[in-house]
């Protein structure tokens, strides 16, 4: 019997970031183990599961790399060292990573002894021929960007006769780029669309409360997957251990499929999770649908480098149920035409797009159309609609269709996101989308519009319950917080190019 390929046994248990622990003597290592190296064949059977996952460890030593080798050399000067959970308990290697370090003189002791939390990413670079080799020993400062929150599984007490969003998470790096009239999220050079995904979808479980094996089916949007072939859906099923796991086999009970539809890629599979959950023979607890982009352009000095002015990067991750629900699918419309308006053909790095015919016959058509259509399903009028979020390319389309819909600036300021961390791409609707669910109160209306390029649109009516606001505390990681914390690091031109090819 032939055994796992290496980098799939080596993902597992560092993707995962499981350990080992004895309940007889409680010794835990980080690994799974069948036995207790001090207890012995009377531990079989009594050891438990532990996940560093959700948890918070202490760096405890370090050093400064200044010369990395191989395959870390493009990471640059890195800080490695030993980080420990639980008193002590464990001890695993780690990377510091979301660093920028200079000439200057580092001072090691500064770093040792302060608490630090898991980042899903890259390990190293391979080749473009090569599976990407991805890991959860990287962490970054629980007191800067990103904070520690615990995942805490919590018993619904409501059940809904419409089903909705129970939960989502949005993630956004720390580092940005500043243009004339807005900011834009640039990925460090171990992220991708992959593991912006991962992130996502654990802040999700974090703010909905859920069980995670209660998810029967994870959809994956993107239109920059760094495989052509391989989906972003099985890492992420697998990092947070989405449905019932076989612990013998290292299968997921989960139904895990990518999606692609340029930036409608995720919200046209918004009204698919809402069916699942809702339809009675199908016995579907949850199910998530991330959106996450490594939004692309050429440079600027090149043709279609007219993009790089407003793309970003980040994700973002909504769970769907009738549990705990707060925010209710009312209603959905979506159309669709062959308006050729933004493509990208196989084996092209970088994406064109049909100047001028972007504009009225792809995105304003569209929007316009899904958006009247299902408000007239719905009989409803301007003034029954609290929030509006269209889906933002760049700050002035947004704005145009909301104004020639009727829309008010206070119906659609607090959903336009895009001038904080560009266009995301298929994050781009949902996080404005998230930032309304922020700071909406119960029994507010809300019309989400997606739209992809090629080109089509799907309309959403949500209206938001009176759980809304209970579940606010457990997330720490919201849009505004990210948008204006003080730990964003701006970089230049030339910084941001670099950290956007990644390893």
């Amino acid at each position: 019997m032939s055994s796992e390929p290496i980098e799939r046994r080596v993902s597992y248990i560092g993707d995962r970031l499981k350990g080992s622990g004895c309940s007889l003597c409680g010794k835990e290592y980080f690994r799974i183990k069948d036995y207790c190296g001090t207890c012995g064949r009377k531990s079989f059977g009594k050891m438990k599961d532990i996940d560093f996952f959700y948890e918070s460890g202490v760096l405890e030593v370090c050093t400064f790399v200044k010369q990395p080798t191989n395959k870390f050399v493009k990471l640059g000067s890195y800080i490695y060292g030993i980080v420990s959970f639980h008193n002590g308990k464990v001890r695993v290697p780690s990377r510091l990573t979301d660093c920028l370090w200079d000439d200057s003189e580092i001072d090691i002791s500064s770093f040792e002894g302060r608490e630090v939390v898991p980042r899903f990413r890259r390990r190293y670079t391979v080749e473009k021929t090569e599976v990407i080799p991805t890991i959860s020993l990287t962490f970054t400062f629980a007191d800067e960007y990103y904070p520690h929150q615990e995942y805490e599984i919590v018993k619904p007490r409501k059940e809904y006769e419409t089903p909705g969003i129970v939960g989502y998470g949005v993630y956004v790096p720390r580092f940005r780029i500043k243009e004339p009239r807005m900011e834009r999220a640039v990925p460090f050079i171990d992220e991708d669309a992959i593991t912006a995904a991962v992130e996502a979808g654990k802040l999700a479980l974090i703010h909905s409360g859920i069980d995670q094996t209660l998810i029967g089916k994870v959809y994956v949007g993107s239109e920059s997957n760094p495989y052509a072939v391989k989906p972003i859906a099985s890492k992420v099923a697998q990092v947070l251990r989405l449905g019932e796991e076989d612990k013998t086999e290292g299968l997921q009970s989960v139904d895990a499929v990518d999606t692609e539809f340029a930036c409608k890629a995720a919200t046209s599979m918004f009204k698919d999770a809402t069916a699942l959950v809702y339809y009675p023979g199908v016995h579907m607890s949850y199910a998530m649908v991330i959106g996450t982009d490594n939004s692309q352009a050429a440079p600027r000095n090149e043709i279609g480098g007219e993009l790089d002015f407003f793309v970003g990067y980040g994700s973002s991750a909504f769970i769907f149920g009738k549990q705990d629900v707060i925010a209710e699918v009312e209603g959905w419309f979506s159309c669709t035409s062959d308006t050729p308006d933004f493509w990208r053909r196989d084996l092209q790095p970088y994406p064109r797009h049909g100047g001028r015919f972007t504009g009225e016959p792809a995105y304003f058509k569209h929007i316009t159309k899904a958006a009247k259509k299902l408000m007239e399903t719905l009989g409803l009028q301007i003034g029954d609609i609290d929030y509006f979020i269209p889906h933002q390319p760049n700050i002035s389309f947004p704005v145009k269709v909301a104004k020639a819909l009727g829309f008010k600036e206070d119906q659609y300021m607090l959903g336009l996101q895009v001038a904080r961390f560009g266009n995301t791409y298929s994050g781009a609707s949902p996080i404005g989308l998230a930032a309304v669910l922020d700071k909406a109160e119960p029994d507010e209306r809300i019309l989400l519009v997606g739209y992809g390029s090629g080109a089509g649109s799907d309309a959403y009516s949500l209206v938001t319950t009176s759980q809304i606001g209970e579940k606010r505390n457990r997330q720490k990681f919201n849009v505004e917080y990210q948008a204006e914390n003080e730990h964003i690091e701006y970089v230049n031109y030339d910084t941001y190019r670099k950290l956007k090819l990644g390893l």
